[in-house]
């Protein structure tokens, strides 16, 4: 996966070549392959207006990645894919729908949830009777009957006190994977409050934020944890017949020492021991900064230096290579050369964006930070 950012990247700093009509094309190839690293068709358009993501999927991505987007927390999320969904209905408090198109057929649903804003209670004349309430979560199986048992699925119960606010989860697993797989099935959720046993209570004792009434940092959200099975992989290079990935380029912000004769870059890299070198990946620069909420670019790094012989510990050499090594200095092969310095260590990033449908999506993707290199 990092190798094919890399070459990417190449052919996207590369200064245009005579002629313009190949190098614009060129350019679009090469966003389109970087595209398909990060699994996306088509670069999704900017929200038409100023659009605030939702602060827990903010929270999320910043308990599992740093400010650059690398994972700190490989073990928080359950998948690679965390998608946000906000209530659509604008219509009725306790009735919601939640629109998944954007979901792909690949992605395994594993863990749905539905997240409601619960709103502080009104002040009430008296004493109260319950202390408790009933909170249900049915999904709707019949829109011209949902208040009846044949129109109505339970999915999730449990008694909340009368007192408090905030959020509040409930797991609707089942429900998401039906709808999934047969989108016509979608006809939302209903939420029902009763007091203890079912009884039917005066006032409505709980009331939650609705999508119509209340700020966008309440709204009803329904969260799903998924996973769409991607992992690191390469893409072919045969587009780029000219690419050479044994000798990876600096970037422009690095400073190289200048040395006489037209190999100078070449015997540079002969003298400097195999090691890490930035590679920074500007998503502003690329064009992407419109639908990409977090990070704005990322450290890539790359391996660049020579594997003399005899290797040390310090160039983190693995046994075949230290064989491989001693094979060529020895000349007791012909056509086998010193080993290359590469990545020996990789780490995923985290990207938080917008999707075609302005749902905001937290992704992680693997192998694509250069952790260490080493002589393989």
């Amino acid at each position: 996966m990092l190798g094919t950012v890399l070459l990417l990247l190449v052919v996207l700093a590369r200064p245009a070549c005579p002629s313009l009509a190949s190098a614009a094309s060129r350019r679009a190839e090469a966003l389109k392959r970087l595209l398909e690293v990060f699994g996306i068709e088509d670069p999704p358009p900017p929200p038409a207006h100023f659009k605030q993501p939702p602060q827990y999927m903010v929270d999320l991505f910043n308990t599992v990645a740093n400010a650059d987007g690398v994972t700190k927390n490989p073990d928080i999320l359950e998948g690679n894919t965390v998608r946000s969904f906000l209530d659509k209905t604008h219509g009725e408090k306790m009735r919601f729908l939640f629109v998944l198109s954007s979901v792909a057929k690949n992605e395994k649903i594993l863990t749905a949830e539905l997240h409601l804003f619960r709103l502080w209670p009104k002040a009430t004349d008296g004493p109260k009777r319950h202390h408790f309430c009933q909170v249900s979560i049915y999904q709707i199986l019949d829109k011209t009957e949902p208040d009846s048992p044949q129109g109505q699925k339970l999915l999730a119960s449990r008694l909340l006190s009368l007192q408090g606010s905030g959020w509040e989860v409930f797991a609707i697993t089942q429900a998401v994977r039906d709808w999934t797989e047969d989108e016509s099935s979608n006809r939302g959720l209903l939420v029902t409050v009763h007091g203890l046993g079912g009884s039917p209570l005066d006032s409505p004792a709980i009331q939650f934020a609705s999508s119509r009434d209340h700020h966008e940092s309440k709204k009803p959200m329904l969260v799903l944890f998924t996973d769409d099975g991607r992992r690191g992989a390469s893409l072919p290079t045969a587009d780029f017949p000219d690419l050479q990935p044994q000798d990876p380029v600096l970037p422009a912000k690095m400073t190289v020492p200048k040395l006489n004769g037209p190999r100078s870059t070449r015997s540079l890299d002969r003298l400097q021991p195999c090691q890490r070198h930035p590679l920074s990946v500007d998503f502003e620069e690329i064009g992407w900064s419109g639908w990409i909420i977090s990070p704005r670019g990322y450290n890539a790094y790359h391996c660049k230096g020579s594997c003399p012989f005899p290797l040390g510990e310090n160039m983190r050499p693995t046994n075949h290579a230290t064989v491989q090594s001693i094979i060529n200095a020895l000349k007791l092969s012909e056509g086998v050369s010193s080993p290359c310095c590469v990545p020996d260590k990789l780490h995923s990033i985290n990207l938080l964006y917008f999707d075609d449908d302005e749902n905001v999506v937290l992704k992680q993707y693997d192998d694509m930070v250069a952790g260490s290199c080493g002589c393989h």
